[in-house]
């Protein structure tokens, strides 16, 4: 790790595998384990860098992928990079782009070289290999930056999950050899599908690389839950203990108090946003559509316990109404307590494994 990250583990539950720590990134620090909102477009969506803050929210994503297309990432470059272009001071994380990328199943076209796809913008064609995804976040100047993977979907078979394990760790040697920047810190990322020991050949094989973090991919793309959980269990304690460990894509209470409790980190999900764009919140867990007639007279706020803007200062029954309204200010507001809800949920398990306490407090999302 260059010497503008470090990470320190300060405390570790007695019962799990699951601990507290520190990241240190250019931008500040990331308090461990914590989940980080989704802002592909370089924004998180409805809500300015201000609310954001407000949420809790200490690390941030963006996308390789999306940003290349629109608006170009040379723009992005000239505008200072992503922290100065979205005015967001605290650390971002880009993704490679390799995930959204292999969702193009008709569009694309895999080579041991890269990937070449029809820009859905404009229909041009695009080569994106190990060197331009790296070029790219380069230019984009995020605090941590993706390994450019081949994210198999499920179901694949051995011989299509291997395949694209290799190319993963072939394509990684050569994310490493173009990356340019020592302010910039390049995580690898675990593939290998549901099979343990592609998996156990793929994280022993990144280890080797010592790499300043490292990642597990390939889970939440259509397994069941308990089969994400069979494989971060199985994986999570191959990959090196002094380094930040970060599951892709996962955000639910269940899933993430259970990677947290097998080693994990990291978390980042697009749920919050995603769910509060279709009129529905996240509250102590559980999903609830703002458009059920039971909120239309419920006066109380949407958790007497949290702290955010939202449930500070508006009843169910009034977002409710802006839902069925479709006013923007319903998203704005469903997202600023939904993204408050999972921080929160990663920062109380945090306060509860330094207590050493997760495994009673926390034993509903555990089994």
């Amino acid at each position: 790790m260059t010497t503008q990250f470090s990470f320190q583990v300060s405390t570790r539950c007695s019962q799990t595998k699951a601990r507290a720590g520190v990241f240190h990134t250019p931008h500040g620090a990331v308090e461990t384990p914590r989940f980080m909102p989704v802002g592909t477009l370089a924004n998180v969506k409805t809500v300015t860098p201000t609310q954001l803050q407000e949420t809790g929210a200490q690390m941030v994503l963006a996308n390789t992928y999306h940003l290349h297309l629109q608006p170009g990432e040379r723009i992005v470059e000239k505008a200072g990079g992503l922290h100065q272009f979205m005015r967001w001071n605290q650390p971002i994380l880009t993704d490679s782009g390799g995930f959204q990328v292999f969702s193009l199943s008709e569009m694309r076209q895999i080579t041991d070289d890269g990937v070449i796809f029809r820009s859905p913008h404009d229909g041009q064609m695009i080569n994106l290999t190990p060197e331009r995804s790296i070029q790219i976040q380069n230019a984009l100047g995020a605090d941590v930056i993706m390994a450019f993977d081949e994210c198999p979907p499920y179901p694949a078979s051995r011989e299509e999950v291997e395949a694209a394990t290799q190319r993963t760790y072939r394509w990684l040697e050569r994310c490493i050899s173009a990356h340019q920047r020592p302010d910039q810190a390049l995580f690898g990322i675990v593939q290998g599908g549901v099979y343990p020991d592609l998996r156990a050949a793929a994280a022993e094989a990144l280890a080797g690389l010592d790499l300043p973090g490292y990642a597990i991919g390939g889970v939440s793309v259509g397994e069941p839950p308990e089969l994400i959980a069979k494989i971060v269990q199985a994986t999570t304690p191959m990959l090196p203990v002094d380094k930040p460990r970060y599951l892709m894509g996962v955000g639910t209470y269940k899933e993430m108090a259970q990677a947290i409790a097998s080693g994990m980190d990291l978390f980042d999900c697009v749920i919050p946003t995603r769910l509060a764009r279709h009129g529905a919140a996240l509250v102590k867990g559980e999903r609830w559509n703002l458009k059920n007639s039971q909120y239309r007279e419920d006066f109380q706020p949407l958790d007497e316990t949290c702290p955010c803007y939202t449930c500070q200062n508006f009843t169910r029954a009034y977002i409710s109404h802006l839902v069925r309204s479709q006013e923007i200010l319903a998203y704005t507001l469903l997202t600023i307590h939904n993204i408050t809800e999972l921080v929160r949920f990663t920062q109380k398990i945090r306060e509860a494994i330094i207590g050493d306490r997760f495994t009673t407090e926390f034993a509903q999302w555990l089994s």
